[in-house]
């Protein structure tokens, strides 16, 4: 599900920043969103509030995203990272309030301090990459997320996703990679004029 983020990336662009979408651009979306109603597939037995958690972190995700390219560049981006981290941390604390807690082992927070030290190492190279990189071109690399998943599912959790599944996942990184496609055709287009006759 969160592979729809270029799409939404797209369609926040177009309402927010009043960027034309062509036909073919708002088609692809489309597909792209009906590919993730195959993922969750409201009303089913596969579709839990989790699903809607994920739905919401697309939203947010794009809203990061966009927020990160206003950032000014005189605030590093370490500085940044580690507010993101302990935002999320505090937020984690707060959740924690409510669930209970259960006194952990060396191992789980072992753990639990490596995907920390991951984590803020990845939202700088998220960071960096927002501001200084095309969006176009940096996008498609999130796709990079699915494979991941999937190969990590199986031999983590000995999890495989079903055919459906499977199917939407094919339709959102295809119609999402077609996306970004025809936004780098539509970039060179307004910068480059047409010849002259």
């Amino acid at each position: 599900i969160l592979q729809a983020m270029p799409l939404a990336l797209t369609a926040t662009a177009a309402v927010i920043f009043r960027e034309k979408v062509g036909w073919r651009r708002l088609s692809a979306i489309l597909i792209g969103f009906a590919g993730v109603l195959i993922i969750v597939r409201p009303g089913l037995e596969g579709f839990t509030l989790y699903s809607v958690l994920v739905l919401g972190a697309v939203g947010f995700n794009v809203l990061r995203d966009l927020a990160t390219r206003a950032i000014p560049n005189s605030i590093p981006g370490v500085m940044i990272s580690l507010a993101t981290a302990i935002a999320v941390t505090a937020l984690g604390g707060v959740l924690a309030l409510f669930q209970g807690w259960v006194p952990m082992s060396a191992m789980a927070l072992f753990k639990l301090a490596s995907a920390s030290a991951f984590l803020v190492f990845g939202y700088y190279f998220i960071i960096a990459a927002m501001r200084t990189g095309d969006v176009g071109f940096v996008a498609p690399f999130r796709f990079t997320i699915l494979l991941n998943a999937i190969v990590l599912g199986y031999f983590l959790f000995d999890e495989i996703p079903d055919t459906l599944t499977l199917v939407g996942a094919a339709l959102v990184v295809t119609t999402g990679i077609y996306t970004l496609y025809r936004e780098r055709i539509v970039q060179r287009q307004t910068i480059t004029p047409p010849p002259s006759r």
